[in-house]
């Protein structure tokens, strides 16, 4: 399937045929599907890009259904990376896909990622903090460009949501966190998508675990997803200036 395919008229009215060839030759790595990471991984296949590296641990859960693409009754119990692969097969049957089960760790990350081809794009979803610093210093020391995924829970309002440098975030806990932890590391120039929306205060059921304490709407992941695709697509496309990689600086005493 060609960029002439039927299924690309309305991108190359917007795109044309160069645009759209840059993305079917791009090679755009998705990490985390859960609720941002399977609305990203879908709207990258129906933007395009012709290369897609899908990774996630899990399974699909009932409770995924109420924000996940890729969570319906049919696909209760079936890994996450694989339902994947079957959605973006069906959208752009010629796209090539990677799709893999796989636990990242700081301690794996460089090894396992550097297994696959080298994507001209990471797009972060991860929501555990040791593992997206991980990605950031891998990304940073192979000099491969990046876009990361902040938290959406307990927001309720998508225009709130902005990209921006890490540096420049606020009233974001996890921005926050990443925010300092980069600084230490000395990794600079990494671009987020974090909502400035202050969190909905959720009633306490007694328990400390993610599914008592961080609520999440329908809609507010699925629209971080598409709004980090919307981006990478964008700047692979030609159509705006690919933000540089996140980088390194030297630590006191190098």
């Amino acid at each position: 399937m060609g960029i002439e395919s039927e299924r690309f008229a309305r991108l190359r009215l917007v795109l044309r045929d160069e645009g759209l060839q840059k993305l079917q030759d791009a090679t755009v790595m998705v990490l985390g599907l859960g609720g941002v990471g399977s609305a990203c991984a879908e709207a990258l296949a129906r933007g395009g890009v012709g290369n897609l590296i899908v990774l996630d641990r899990d399974v699909v859960e009932e409770s995924n259904i109420n924000r996940q693409a890729l969570a319906f009754t049919s696909t209760l119990g079936k890994v996450k990376a694989q339902v994947m692969e079957g959605m973006i097969k069906e959208i752009q049957p010629d796209c090539k896909v990677i799709a893999e089960q796989i636990f990242l760790t700081p301690q794996n990350i460089a090894e396992t990622l550097g297994q696959f081809p080298r994507p001209d794009y990471v797009i972060d979803c991860i929501d555990t903090i040791s593992q997206k610093l991980a990605v950031y210093r891998w990304a940073a020391e192979n000099n491969i460009n990046l876009l990361a995924s902040m938290g959406a829970a307990n927001r309720l309002d998508p225009t709130m949501l902005e990209f921006a440098n890490i540096r420049k975030t606020y009233n974001c806990s996890m921005s926050r966190v990443i925010r300092s932890e980069c600084k230490k590391r000395g990794i600079y120039g990494l671009e987020v998508l974090f909502s400035t929306e202050l969190p909905f205060a959720v009633e306490k059921t007694g328990g400390n675990t993610k599914g008592e304490t961080l609520g999440s709407m329908s809609y507010m992941p699925p629209i971080m997803g598409q709004m980090l695709a919307g981006r990478v697509i964008r700047q692979l496309a030609g159509m705006e200036e690919i933000q540089a990689p996140p980088y390194l600086a030297p630590q006191p005493g190098e």
